[in-house]
Parts: structure tokens; sequence; C-alpha cells
């Protein structure tokens, strides 16, 4: 059956990244037509590169690679033309970085979102999915605030490109992707690898748990279905810190744990979505949809007779949702390619 894609050009910004090499597995021998992996890392592009010619050299030729940084609306310019759809990953993301260089996080989330959408208007881009996290709900850090000011420069964006004619511009909320560059449970299979305790940071932390793959089908879903200045969010399941880490303990091994503490602009949970917003989503199954606040600054014309509610009785939190234990948690990671790979490696 011919797909939306079938024949189309779609564009990642980040595209070297865990995100963008899962994108590249579901698109790549699809009818898609082509497929621009737009990043600043030209190690990793050759690696993906040639990675692509080993392992799929008959699709291989569909994958474009352009060195660019969103910082630089040049480099975003130019690789626009021909550009029908357009997933933006391309974000600094690690919590720690962030809160001691601030200014980076806005020049790349901030900033580099804001060129990355003025790009895609003006070249006439059909549709543009945004990727954003759940530490932009009520932020306490300096990537949350980043990634809460990307989110109203997205909706910001959306608005004018609506009245436009432009590309639909919608954005994706989500939380803590499994085995993503970064994350936390690869940090724990090398210490146990290592004969090391594994490091946690607080044993009742809690945070959502979803792999690279549903993090693809939200975006899908949100391309699908999004309108205007849309937010989505996918309804996840979480577990402590202290399950996880046992979790993946009861798949590699028991070197014991070591507490250290929060890092710099730590929460204790996470929130994917704030009671404000719940007044104004809509459950849509296995995702929420957020509708953007369409009023102008014409306030006058908004007046409401009788009670006005401005938030929902609470957030949607990994405190909140369904609580995964131990074995629960244990076949939630092996879900994801990088513990199954692991596993073979250790003859498991």
């Amino acid at each position: 059956m011919t797909s939306i894609f079938n024949g189309k050009t779609l564009l990642i910004t980040g595209g070297t990244g865990s995100f963008g090499n899962t994108v590249l597995k579901h698109f790549l021998t699809t009818d898609i037509g082509e497929i621009r992996i737009f990043s600043r890392d030209e190690k990793k592009q050759d690696d993906m590169r040639h990675d692509l010619q080993a392992r799929w050299p008959e699709y291989a030729g569909k994958v474009k690679f352009y060195i660019g940084d969103v910082r630089n609306a040049q480099s975003v310019h130019d690789v626009m033309p021909g550009v029908d759809f357009i997933f933006h990953a391309a974000a600094l993301k690690q919590v720690p970085s962030c809160e001691f260089f601030p200014m980076e996080a806005v020049r790349t989330n901030i900033i580099g979102t804001d060129n990355v959408l003025h790009a895609a208007i003006e070249a006439g881009v059909k549709r543009v999915v945004c990727l954003s996290t759940d530490k932009a709900a009520y932020p306490i850090n300096a990537m949350g605030i980043s990634k809460a000011m990307m989110e109203h420069v997205i909706t910001a964006n959306a608005r004018v490109s609506a009245q436009r004619g432009g590309p639909v511009i919608c954005c994706t909320r989500y939380g803590n992707v499994m085995c993503s560059r970064g994350s936390v449970i690869p940090l724990f299979v090398e210490q146990i690898r290592a004969g090391n305790p594994i490091t946690i940071t607080d044993p009742e932390m809690t945070r959502f748990l979803m792999n690279l793959d549903e993090a693809v089908d939200l975006v899908m879903f949100a391309f699908a279905h999004a309108n205007p200045g849309d937010l989505f969010i996918q309804k996840s399941d979480a577990s402590t810190i202290g399950d996880l880490a046992k979790a993946v303990q009861t798949l590699f091994g028991d070197t014991g744990t070591r507490v250290i503490g929060t890092r710099h602009g730590e929460k204790l949970y996470e929130t994917l979505m704030t009671r404000e917003e719940r007044m104004r989503s809509e459950d849509m199954g296995g995702y929420f949809r957020v509708a953007a606040d369409s009023r102008d600054l014409n306030y006058d014309k908004y007046f409401i007779e009788g009670q006005v509610h401005t938030q929902a009785d609470e957030d949607y939190t990994s405190h909140n949702t369904r609580r995964l234990n131990v074995a629960e948690t244990v076949e939630k990671i092996k879900t994801t390619d990088y513990i199954r790979e692991a596993l073979k490696q250790d003859g498991k």
C-alpha cells in the first residue's frame, strides 16, 4: 500500500543520534524517496554511512548526509530545498552539562528550533514534528527551561505558519528513552561489567520508561493526527531508579549499589503533562493531545461567565502513572536493542 511518505523527502535534524538511527530502521526499506541526515558531527555521519552501506547496500543511496548546525541559520536553509517533512530532534539534552553551560542550551534548543521552523515555513515544507522532553513541564533545570521555551517557540511558529498556509507544526513530549545516548542503563551495564557497584542518585526517584521504537511511534502518531501547535504525549509506565538498578542487575549480575545523591538540576519525579495542560487535553487512547492555546492578545473577546477553571486536579507524572515492579521492569528493558545485544555479547 502506498504511504503518505511515498517518494517524499524526510529531514531529520540531529539525525545521527539514537532517535535518528531508529527512524532510519523504520523508514529505510519503505517507499520513502529520500532521508536527509542533518547534524554537526562528521564522525558519527561517517559511521552511520558505513553501517548503512554494510547492512543495507541496496537502500543506502536513499540517505543523504548534510553537515550543519541548527544554530547556524544559513546551514539550516541550505538543507531545506525539496524537503517535504521534518523530524526535529537536534538538541542539547544532558541535564548537568546544560546546567553548567545554559547559554549553549539556549543556542541549540531555543534559537536552533526557531531557525529550523523559520526555514521550514519559507521552504514550503508540509509537516514538522519537534521532539521535547518531560523536563519541559514545570522545569527546574536549564535543560528543561530551554525545552519549555522551545515549546513556546514551536507554538508561536505554528500559529504564524497556519496563518500563512504553511507547514503543520506540532510537538511531542516524552520521558526517558531507555538506552539512548547518555542514559543510565548503559552506564549500569558498564559498571557491572567492570565489577563495580552501580551508582544510584536516589533509589526512590521515579522515571518514565520508553524505548526508542515507542519514541518513533509517538512521533508518527503526532505526524498523522496533528493540528497546528498540538502537543502529543504518550501514556508511559514508570519505575523507581532503585528498581531499575535491580532489574539491570537481575540480567547482568549483582555487583552492589552505591547511592551518590542527585546531580545538578535533577527532579525526584518527572511530569509529562501539567495540571493546566490537562484542562485542554484530549485522551486519544495510548496518547494525549494537548491543543494549543488559540487565543490572541485581545483578551476582552474571551470573557467567560461563571466559575473559571485554570487547572485540573493533578499533573500526569512518573509518581502517579502505572509503576512497574522489578520483574516488569526487567521485561520492559529487554525490549531495547541495546539490552538484547548486551545479553548476547555476555552469552546470556
